[in-house]
Formats: C-alpha cells, sequence, structure tokens
C-alpha cells in the first residue's frame, strides 16, 4: 500500500513560508527600533559597509565558498553550487550574528555591540541535477552616530562654541532567486536573479553656543532600489579515488541605483523651527544623467578547492570589485561629512583561504568526531578611500557544525577576529583627518534543516 504523502509537504512549505516573513520581520527589527544591526564610522560613505551573502558555513571557513560544493550545506556565494544537493531535498538555512566592535581614533576609543540577521534562503530540487533558491540577505549597512565640537579658535572667538553632530542609519537588502544544474557530473552552471531595496538615513546637525546664531540641521533619506544578475561556473575534476580538484568562478553585474532622495536643511533657534530658513528638494536617482547616476559596481570572483573523500577541503578565493565609476563622490547623499575628509572610491580586492575536516562523519560512538571543523583566514581592500589612504581589513575565522538528529541537520557556530582600518593620520592637499581602527570579535550561529519532501512512504 503506497501511501500520498502530498499533505506533509504542503504543511512543511506552509511553516516554511511562516519562518520567512518571520525572518523579514528580523531584518526590519533596526528600522522600527531605531536600533543599529551595524555599526562603523566608515558607514558615513557611499552605501555603507557591504556584506556578502554567505551562510555561516562559509563564514567560519574565512567566506570562501565560489569552489565549494557539499550536499550538507546551501551554498549562495556560487549559484553553480545550488544543484550539489539531495535531489529530494528540502533545505533551509537561517543565519545570525553579534558583532563586538572596539573603536580608536588618535587617543580616544569607544565600543559598540550590534545584533543582526546574516541570512534566510530556502532550497529546492526541481529536476535530476537542478535546484532552486531563495533567499534574503543584507547587501550593506549604515549606522554610526558621533560628535566634535571646533576647534578653531579663530572661529570660536567669532561664532562661540559650536558643537558637530552626525547620526546615520539603515540598510540595503538583497532579495535573490536563484537555479542551477549540472551536466556530465562535473560542470555546473547557475544563475541569480538580484533585487535590492531599503533607506539610508544620514543627518548632521551644528549647534552654536551663542544664542544670536540658529543651529543648522541638514540630511538626507534615500529610498533606494535596484536589480541586477549573478551568474556561476564549477567544474570539478577527479584527481585520485578519494581526491578532486574543483575550480569555479563568478560574475555579478554592475548595475544602476534607483529610487529617490529627499534632501532637508533647515535653521532652528530657542527650540522653534524658522520656517522660512527651510528647504527640501528631492533628487529622482533613476532620472539623473547617466554620467553622474549611482552604481553598484560589478565583482567577479575565481577559486579553486582540493576535496578528499568527503573528510576534508580546502579552498582558495579571490574577489575583485571596482567601484570608480560608482559616482558616490558626486551625489550628496552618499559622500556627506563634516570633518574634513575627502572621500574617493575605489577597487575592492579580497584574497581568502579555509578548510573543513570531519574526523569520522559516519561514528556512531564518538559525537565530536562526527562534526566538522573549519577555519580560514582573509584579507580585504576596502571600495572606499579617506583621504587618499586606503582602508584594509584581515581575520581569522574558526568555527564547527555540531549534527542535530539526522546527520545532514546541524547547527554552525562561529567566530570571526579582525580589524579594519588603521589609526593614524591621513592628509590630502590642506586637510587633513583621522582615520579609525575597527577591532572586531564576531559570533555567528546558524541553523540548517534538510529533510525530504518528495519522497511517497511505502507500505506493505
Amino acid at each position: 500500500m503506497m501511501i500520498d504523502n502530498r499533505n506533509g509537504i504542503v504543511r512543511k512549505l506552509l511553516t516554511a513560508i511562516s519562518a520567512l516573513f518571520v525572518c523579514l520581520a528580523l531584518f526590519a527589527q533596526t528600522e522600527t527600533t531605531g536600533s543599529y544591526g551595524a555599526y562603523s564610522p566608515y558607514s558615513i560613505y557611499g552605501l555603507g559597509g557591504i556584506a556578502k551573502e554567505r551562510t555561516a558555513h562559509t563564514q567560519t571557513m574565512g567566506g570562501v565558498g565560489i569552489a565549494s560544493r557539499n550536499n550538507r550545506f546551501i551554498n549562495t556565494t556560487n549559484p553553480a553550487a545550488i544543484p550539489a544537493r539531495d535531489t529530494l531535498a528540502f533545505m533551509c538555512d537561517l543565519g545570525m550574528y553579534e558583532n563586538n566592535v572596539i573603536y580608536a581614533q588618535g587617543s580616544g576609543m569607544d565600543a559598540k555591540n550590534t545584533f543582526n540577521v546574516n541570512n534566510i534562503v530556502f532550497s529546492f530540487p526541481i529536476w535530476r541535477s537542478s535546484a532552486f533558491m531563495v533567499g534574503l540577505a543584507p547587501f550593506s549597512d549604515v549606522g554610526y552616530s558621533f560628535s566634535r565640537k571646533e576647534d578653531n579658535e579663530e572661529i570660536i572667538a567669532n561664532t562661540g562654541n559650536i558643537t558637530y553632530d552626525s547620526y546615520g542609519d539603515g540598510s540595503i537588502y538583497q532579495l535573490y532567486v536563484g537555479a542551477g544544474a549540472t551536466f556530465w557530473k562535473r560542470f555546473s552552471v547557475g544563475a541569480q536573479f538580484i533585487y535590492y531595496f531599503g533607506n539610508i538615513d544620514r543627518i548632521s546637525n551644528e549647534t552654536f553656543s551663542n544664542s544670536s546664531y540658529r543651529s543648522i540641521n541638514y540630511g538626507s533619506r534615500m529610498n533606494i532600489s535596484a536589480y541586477t544578475g549573478k551568474f556561476g561556473v564549477q567544474y570539478e575534476q577527479k584527481l585520485a579515488s578519494k581526491l578532486s580538484m574543483i575550480v569555479g568562478a563568478t560574475y555579478r553585474l554592475g548595475t544602476d541605483i534607483r529610487g529617490y532622495s529627499n534632501h532637508f536643511a533647515y535653521a532652528s533657534q530657542s527650540s522653534m523651527v524658522d520656517t522660512l530658513k527651510t528647504m527640501t528638494w528631492t533628487d529622482t536617482l533613476a532620472t539623473m544623467d547617466k554620467l553622474n547616476r549611482p552604481r553598484i559596481a560589478d565583482e567577479i570572483g575565481v577559486g579553486i578547492s582540493f576535496k578528499g573523500d568527503d573528510r576534508w577541503a580546502v579552498e582558495f578565493n579571490y574577489l575583485r570589485s571596482d567601484w570608480r565609476n560608482s559616482n558616490f563622490e558626486k551625489n550628496r547623499g552618499f559622500s556627506a561629512s563634516s570633518d574634513g575628509t575627502i572621500f574617493t572610491s575605489s577597487v575592492s580586492q579580497s584574497f581568502r583561504a579555509g578548510f573543513e575536516i570531519v574526523p569520522g562523519r559516519n561514528d556512531i560512538r564518538y559525537y565530536f568526531r562526527r562534526c566538522t571543523y573549519r577555519g580560514g583566514i582573509y584579507y580585504e581592500q576596502d571600495y572606499m578611500r579617506m583621504n587618499g589612504a586606503r582602508v584594509d581589513t584581515y581575520g581569522l575565522t574558526f568555527g564547527m557544525t555540531l549534527p542535530v538528529f539526522r546527520w545532514y541537520n546541524g547547527i554552525t557556530v562561529g567566530m570571526d577576529i579582525g580589524r579594519r582600518g588603521n589609526n593614524k593620520l591621513v592628509t590630502a592637499g590642506e586637510k587633513s583627518a583621522g582615520l579609525t581602527s575597527e577591532t572586531y570579535f564576531k559570533i555567528c550561529i546558524g541553523f540548517n534543516i534538510h529533510d525530504i519532501w518528495f519522497q511517497k512512504p511505502r507500505y506493505n
């Protein structure tokens, strides 16, 4: 006798959809509460800090993934890896992180901690060696709040003390839908459609201690949307009976940023807004001259990995993205600063290496031999330059996946320890500014769910 399992599949689909809406609410939490999903003084420029749609699995391996093929995890880095999975299984991955950062500029220091959802992604089989994926992840984050006082004695003598406050908050998210297929058991191709959306607020205040002067408030709120595509390939070659090599490549198309930017400026005195001095105007980003329109840069990545008998793997990745034509410097909402720093867009590139090892995947006696252990290192050059100085990031990652229930299900916990920028004074022409160093300690956790959906149980 054969029992139809369609009702169970429907229930699981409804559960998955509900989980997606819950995660959407978590993504929106920072918008509704006013709390930071990320915090960095560097996010005052451009699109803020560029995130990656990596799962906890690839994060703990130094951020690699271009040449990864693993049927136990969803690889969001390369769409060609989507079909590397069980052809009958539904897969889901939910990741989140807590970031603890110590900031240093000159002799001053500060510390912040933030929490955010890192990704939510689902994957389904389509037909034989092809599969489908849909996910949501941050693309960039803006979060900063700082204050400084005027130190020019001549200005102070004329106007009194002046305090400059700057505040920024917001995120750009990416919703992606992808599919991939494998041919001849070795060659895989995949593609993603990516939709970007979100808001970024940047506000500045100038407050005068002399009551005869009006305080000045100005800023912008950008509503951003864009769409693009990403393509990937992978090829696997057997080198020995228990050793294989995988090479992979990805390419993300650059795209113009659409939406609009609302700007405001007004003066106030004694807590009363001077309406005669109030100004508001709107820039429609999509209708700007193409030479001045802000853009998200294209990105190319290559990787190579070596895999041994489903017990170990090592991987090396290189990514490059040219932001010099992003036009952020030409648009007020992307380059607002009150400290005299000259911001320019540059070429971003990263070098990453990672490994994983499983001592005994099928060991039934010792649980920790079934766990997967990972580690990695990375070095990244940011897309922004400050007074001509490059902003570098380097770090170390490590973590492990704990099998739960079925061996394909697991909880991944890991850490990312690194440093971004340096604490030094840089000068461009007559302008000087102190850079900020960010020493961070990030804790990430990921939940990987693997379930058989498309198999009918048979009872005799």
